[in-house]
């Protein structure tokens, strides 16, 4: 990966994987829109851990911008009254598990559709449709985050996995899930944000090293500079993000369903005609 496609990846991860359209689906479809000619096998056996790099600048910047209730969190451990913060950390690791299983043992299988870029624009239609009718399908939620069961927060988790395939967004189907068990849009993006947090920095201790060992010129440098990149774009687009779906309650993930099936089919017309 070159400097300039680098930072050009970085952008576009940074805003895609907190908006629910799949940060991976766009990694594996920026080269082929950009024309890039990446070596096959770069992109089997390196570009997994590339695109984790730009992720973990995605974590720093949940950090921060959640910093207030991981701190709570924290806090929660010592102090008997913080219940409510003390039970989000709870809702967070029984949520965190289904995908964090589902990663290890699937892990090998997952790997081979990074380079398929009909498969990324395939899944993305389906996104699309996960976005649309499964928050079309939903009431209006009325429950918090505290409010929330353990056994929900299983669900919510398991919908998260999705996102091990590229074009379903990680993001889109926990805050659907989210929508189904009744949270209000703004807690069930939330909730997605936080549980977001540990499944990125566990992936990304697992697949650094790798990325650190490989024996491609420059890449472990240009993958860091990827991730202080993408985690500056990741930091505005959780901000906006959150400002949206405090004020939308009612169909705010359309413009996203709209946006997964427009571009999923013009991949597959430029492939296919």
């Amino acid at each position: 990966m070159s400097f300039i496609q680098t930072v050009i990846i970085a952008i576009i991860q940074g805003i895609t994987e907190l908006f629910p359209v799949s940060s991976v689906a766009h990694g594996v479809l920026t080269p082929y829109v950009f024309r890039w000619d990446l070596d096959p096998q770069f992109l089997k056996e390196h570009f997994l851990a590339y695109v984790v790099m730009l992720h973990l600048g995605t974590a720093v910047a949940l950090l921060l911008f959640f910093w207030k209730e991981w701190v709570a969190i924290i806090r929660s451990f010592f102090d008997g009254s913080m219940r409510n913060s003390r039970k989000v950390f709870l809702l967070i690791v029984v949520g965190t598990i289904p995908a964090a299983i589902l990663g290890l043992l699937l892990e090998k299988r997952l790997t081979l559709l990074f380079s398929s870029v009909t498969s990324a624009a395939i899944f993305l239609i389906l996104n699309g449709f996960l976005l649309f009718f499964g928050e079309k399908a939903s009431s209006r939620g009325k429950l918090e985050l505290e409010d929330l069961s353990y056994k929900q927060a299983v669900v919510i988790g398991f919908f998260q996995s999705l996102a091990l395939v590229p074009g379903f967004s990680r993001s889109g189907a926990s805050m659907t899930a989210g929508f189904w068990m009744g949270l209000k849009h703004e807690a069930a993006a939330r909730f997605s944000m936080l549980l977001a947090t540990p499944i990125i920095l566990g992936a990304s201790v697992k697949e650094l090293p790798k990325l650190y060992k490989s024996h491609v010129p420059g890449l472990f440098a240009n993958s860091l500079l990827g991730g202080v990149l993408s985690g500056v774009f990741a930091l505005i687009s959780v901000w906006i993000l959150m400002r949206w779906f405090k004020k939308r309650e009612i169909n705010a993930m359309r413009p996203f369903a709209y946006y997964c099936w427009g571009l999923g089919i013009i991949i597959l017309l430029t492939k296919f005609i």
